[in-house]
């Protein structure tokens, strides 16, 4: 979330360049890690699944563009109750499948923004990174959360003659600098340093936790479920944070 990608995208949305976002939604789906992991058994049993195996990219994502989450409703299901190895030395084994490998989720935030999400293990097309905010004055698209850059774009509203067609897209110019995994820690270890607060906090990792498990109890109990928990707004970096910088 401290990437490129995703901090152009929330520097545009403080732009006002779609208005005040209202929704979202997001989808990642595809066969399952089945068909390339060795030993998948275990993101198909309790605690993963596809809603905890890769929602917290997404959902940590939208946490960060609309705050935090106030009730979420669920429904999932499983396509089939065995799975079986397809690559590696144990081809051809078969193992259960303890969990939705299916979710969709809908979540209602405190500032009074919705999303609906799609996390599948069980779709021969395959969707990857797919991130929709709609403002009141156009939609932005986010590059994929599992990433750390990528293309960031805005279509405004089409007339009605238009509306079959292809979308007008403007591109937003990606700004800050290109790093990978650890930008988290980086940001921890200075602000220890400063006394300032880090961004990647337990605070929002614990939130985020607090989503996922009441979406998973939203699914089992058929009902909306409130998230019990809060984190306050999670500030931007600016743009020219430099990771590289030496600050010893």
């Amino acid at each position: 979330m401290l990437g490129q990608g995703v901090q152009t995208a929330r520097r545009a949305i403080a732009h006002g360049d779609i208005g005040v976002p209202m929704s979202a939604q997001t989808v990642m789906q595809y066969p399952g890690p089945d068909i390339f992991h060795p030993n998948p058994e275990f993101l198909f049993t309790r605690g993963a699944g596809p809603l905890f195996d890769m929602g917290p990219y997404y959902i940590t994502t939208l946490v960060h563009i609309f705050g935090p989450v106030a009730t979420v409703a669920a429904v999932g299901s499983k396509d089939r109750a065995t799975r079986t190895v397809q690559v590696g030395d144990r081809l051809g084994a078969e193992f259960p499948v303890d969990v939705p490998t299916h979710v969709s989720a809908i979540a209602q935030f405190a500032s009074g923004g919705v999303s609906q999400s799609v996390f599948s293990f069980q779709s021969p097309l395959a969707k990857m990174g797919v991130v929709e905010i709609t403002g009141t004055e156009g939609t932005l698209i986010v590059p994929d959360p599992n990433a750390f850059t990528g293309e960031v774009k805005i279509t405004r509203a089409p007339g009605f003659a238009m509306i079959r067609e292809e979308p007008e897209w403007e591109i937003v110019p990606i700004t800050g600098a290109l790093a990978g995994r650890g930008l988290g820690v980086l940001d921890m270890a200075r602000s220890i340093r400063s006394h300032t607060q880090h961004l990647a906090s337990g605070q929002l990792g614990y939130h985020v936790l607090d989503i996922l498990v009441s979406i998973e109890e939203a699914i089992e109990s058929r009902s909306t479920v409130e998230v019990t928990s809060t984190v306050g707004a999670i500030p931007l970096l600016s743009e020219d944070w430099d990771p590289f910088e030496a600050t010893l």
